[in-house]
């Protein structure tokens, strides 16, 4: 489940990298707001990095410069002062944070009421990107229930009924990526926002036949930013990673520091499984994966668990494994999102898992709760 926007506050200034593109600057005016705002974050991705900028509200008014390649999608969040007793005013996302995209040149952010209801002028490409947003309404209106059921469940510990909400919302994502992105980077392959909605559309889980044909319809200018070239080494791996394909052989360290192949396990149905011990999401699937593999152990299927933990915090991930009663083979490199394996097999987001048949090739990917049950009696007798 994917619903919501990612607001990536915590990363930190990264200072010292080189700018490079054309200047953009970005100015802001705050007309009634009911606090009084102290400083302006803005965040956005250059060069491949994520720079994190800030500046004081002077007047009701604030301003950003910076160098692009390419159009970017930044984000921005305001610090109030605190009250009249010192108490700091909480960050409330609704109406504290604004997306906007950003290009070069000279673009004006206007406030009112809320910091968050804004309106944008001389970024073209943001007029796009609000149409866009217009477009996800209604599938956001439908997904919200949803939402709030699933957090009932979670809260109640109510697992099947999670599984259950989260393929209800997921088909509410698919739908909208495949009406609002894909319809979107199809009918706009030069627009300088077909590339951001293309990205949307696929998603962390590229489909290859499907992404692919549209990437090469993009206009040679939108096939040429930096991000572009990124996200072809992606459609490269997914291709490499899909359903039908055998699937890459590696080799990592268990827990006891020996090299474990995926090869080694020929000749068995395996899911190979990431996952780590601070993915609530993943903790949260165990005791399904547990269950498959109680079940079907001695019949011809294993697991093999390819852990995202963070350096120096092996004690961490072990215990997890101990206490979720995840009784197969575990692999890691500790390196968090710089795994290995997750980097060759093109894992952005956790937790997925590929079913692989005796032969080593893939016959599903990213099964969950019943469906991974469902799925593995189908295929193991």
């Amino acid at each position: 489940m994917k619903y919501g926007m990612l607001w990536l506050l915590s990363l930190p200034l990264l200072a010292g990298a080189q700018e490079t593109g054309k200047p953009f600057q970005l100015g802001g005016k705050l007309v009634n707001l009911k606090m009084q705002p102290e400083w302006v974050f803005l965040q956005y991705q250059a060069g491949g990095e994520w720079k994190t900028d800030s500046t004081a509200v002077k007047e009701g008014k604030y301003q950003f410069t910076g160098k692009i390649a390419e159009p970017v999608l930044g984000r921005i969040r305001v610090k109030y002062k605190p009250d009249e007793k010192g108490v700091k005013v909480p960050l409330v996302s609704g109406r504290d944070m604004a997306a906007v995209f950003i290009q070069p040149g000279k673009i004006r952010i206007t406030s009112v009421d809320s910091f968050s209801h804004i309106t944008v002028k001389g970024s073209a490409v943001h007029d796009e990107f609000a149409k866009l947003q217009e477009q996800e309404k209604p599938f956001e209106e439908r997904m919200k229930p949803l939402v709030e059921k699933y957090r009932e469940y979670a809260k109640a510990k109510d697992l099947s009924n999670q599984n259950k909400t989260e393929e209800e919302i997921d088909a509410i994502e698919q739908e909208m990526n495949e009406k609002v992105y894909g319809a979107y980077a199809k009918n706009n392959p030069s627009s300088p926002l077909a590339l951001y909605a293309l990205k949307q559309y696929a998603g962390w889980d590229i489909d290859a036949d499907k992404v692919e044909p549209l990437f090469n319809d993009l206009s040679p200018v939108n096939k040429g930013y930096p991000s572009a070239a990124e996200f072809r080494e992606s459609l490269e791996t997914a291709k490499k990673t899909g359903i039908g394909k055998i699937a890459p052989d590696f080799t990592q360290n268990d827990t006891l520091d020996k090299p474990v192949s995926l090869s080694s396990l020929r000749g068995r149905y395996v899911l190979v499984d990431f996952w780590a011990s601070w993915c609530g999401p993943c903790r949260a699937e165990n005791p399904n994966v547990v269950k498959v593999f109680n079940k079907y152990k001695d019949r011809n299927f294993y697991v093999l668990g390819v852990s995202l933990d963070r350096p120096g915090q092996k004690e961490k991930w072990i215990k997890a494994i101990h206490d979720d009663k995840l009784e197969w083979t575990h692999v890691s490199d500790l390196k968090f999102w710089d795994n290995e394996v997750a980097k060759q097999y093109g894992i952005r987001a956790i937790p997925q898992n590929l079913l692989l048949d005796p032969e080593g090739k893939i016959i599903a990917k990213n099964i969950r709760g019943e469906e991974l049950e469902k799925k593995i009696g189908e295929v193991v007798r």
